[in-house]
């Protein structure tokens, strides 16, 4: 075979994949891309072999297939046992592009477990803020805050959360009590681009614009610390606001249904990577872990 007939790599494993799990789902989710790019380098690799390798909706194999994946499968062990056969040189290098406090709230806590797991991975952790356009564009995976609408990147949901307002108990104290939303008319408000109060406030039927005055944070994790000073209300996601919730330094500002209801964040967390990097092992094996360290 000439190198041009010699399938890409990402193609043999989603082959492999699919053939094993029958469900482009499951394919997709322990490749970690979409289902539509599992659909896309299945018929990618039968155009380069010419041959159809599933027969039916239920993705039984076809003869051809059957006799295809047993060399696949034969050539991908192949593969694996040469790091392992290396010292040195089988370490592999990964860079990460993180958030801030989802680096400091979210993941540090569960890295031991990754390296304990992976110790041949080296992994490299850099600070990423894109929705304010800090970006690392080194990085092999980045974790991004936002919508998810991203067309230049391949992706994961890693991470939902919801909002609450929280604020010091000092603070609590002598601005509250805290019963009704209307409650916090005049109360100094923190604010960040990354968590505006429009969410929470719609989601209350409070018809106040987004507040103009106060201090500003770009970083969520500065304004719990920012809060935690007594220096107003912030709002913060519950899953990044847990370190200073379980050390006391911040609560919520009433036991009223209001202030104990969580409203679900418009944006989530997301894994990105460009098309092709999850051929490395070392960038998938870091995917699917945090997957299910979060899951």
């Amino acid at each position: 075979m000439s190198a041009s007939r010699i399938p890409p790599i990402q193609c043999l494993l989603t082959f492999e994949a699919l053939a094993r799990l029958r469900s482009v789902t499951q394919a997709a989710e322990e490749l970690c891309v979409t289902p539509s790019a599992v659909s896309h380098r299945v018929r990618q690799l039968e155009q380069v072999l010419g041959v159809k390798l599933f027969g039916r909706a239920d993705f039984s194999l076809t003869t051809e297939g059957i006799e295809y994946l047993a060399h696949v499968r034969e050539g991908l062990a192949t593969l694996q046992k040469f790091p392992s056969a290396q010292a040195s040189p089988g370490r592999r290098k990964l860079r990460l592009a993180i958030t801030p406090t989802f680096a400091r709230s979210v993941l540090m806590p569960r890295l031991r477990q990754f390296a304990e797991a992976y110790p041949e991975i080296d992994l490299t952790l850099q600070v990423s803020i894109p929705l304010l356009d800090v970006v690392a564009e080194d990085a092999d995976l980045t974790i991004r805050y936002g919508t998810g609408r991203y067309a230049d990147v391949e992706h994961l949901c890693l991470l939902k959360d919801t909002v609450v307002p929280l604020a010091s108990p000092a603070f609590v104290r002598e601005y509250g009590p805290f019963v009704a939303p209307e409650d916090m008319e005049g109360v100094p408000l923190l604010r960040s681009p990354l968590e505006p109060w429009r969410t929470w406030f719609a989601a209350h039927r409070l018809d106040w614009a987004e507040p103009t005055d106060g201090s500003q944070f770009n970083d969520i994790g500065l304004m719990c610390d920012g809060a935690a000073a007594g220096m107003g209300v912030a709002l913060v996601r519950l899953k990044l606001g847990a370190p200073w919730m379980e050390n006391g330094s911040l609560v919520r500002l009433g036991n009223s249904p209001v202030f104990t209801q969580a409203v679900p964040s418009p944006h989530a967390h997301y894994l990105c990577w460009r098309t092709g990097t999850m051929d490395r092992w070392e960038c998938n094996a870091f995917a699917e872990w945090l997957r299910n360290a979060l899951n």
